[in-house]
């Protein structure tokens, strides 16, 4: 390659990397860097205070690239509203990043303000070809990746390699179910990591981030 073409596309990355726009929801004291963030405490590093409980959210229809949602999702009032909400504000073909405890964290019930279990599975109601429950959401998300964490001593063992071995070989996602069902009131696990794409057919008017909040 060229000078003038690693310059281009040296061009081309920065352009992309300014353009895409990414939302920190509840950010925190920590929010991603880059992003804008969005929380309800005050005192957190947001650059909008909003309600996460309270829809809609400032935002016009797919404006934004990729959402990042850390430890949140287990403390909102309505989950499939704050997904579908989450899913509105989103480019189609956008990333949705969820990360939240899993039911079986002996921590989760020390945190008053947590509403909400989840499992690998709580969010195969967006996805329709898995959904046992199609009547509920025509919000479609299709999942990139899922992860599970499990409790440090696990960890140490090899079982969370073992409960996450569809990482590497998609075929063997049964290992992460068996370990759900069978044995994660044992050898207990910690964080869900869930990447999704974001699916929409956009009406014209909606392409070009057209604001249609109620």
């Amino acid at each position: 390659m060229t000078a003038s073409g690693v310059h281009a596309k040296s061009l081309s990355q920065s352009a992309s990397a300014a353009t895409h726009k990414i939302l920190d929801v509840g950010c925190g004291q920590n929010k991603y860097p880059g992003a804008i963030g969005i929380d309800s405490n005050p005192r957190a590093d947001a650059d909008v205070i909003h309600d996460l409980g309270v829809l809609p959210y400032p935002f016009m229809d797919n404006e934004f690239d990729e959402i990042i949602c850390r430890h949140v999702i287990e403390h909102v009032p309505d989950v499939m509203s704050f997904v579908g909400e989450l899913h509105r504000i989103t480019k189609a073909g956008g990333l949705i990043k969820i990360v939240t405890p899993h039911y079986s964290n002996p921590d989760w019930p020390t945190d008053p303000t947590h509403r909400n279990h989840f499992n690998s599975y709580s969010f195969t109601c967006f996805i329709p070809e898995r959904t046992p429950f199609p009547f509920y959401t025509t919000v479609e998300l299709r999942p990139l990746r899922t992860y599970v964490s499990l409790a440090n001593l696990w960890r140490v063992i090899g079982l969370e390699w073992i409960t996450n071995l569809d990482q590497r070989w998609p075929a063997l996602r049964f290992t992460r179910k068996f370990w759900e069902f069978y044995l994660s009131s044992i050898f207990r696990g910690k964080e869900l990591h869930f990447e999704f794409e974001v699916v929409k057919d956009l009406p014209t008017s909606n392409a070009a981030g057209i604001d249609n909040r109620p």
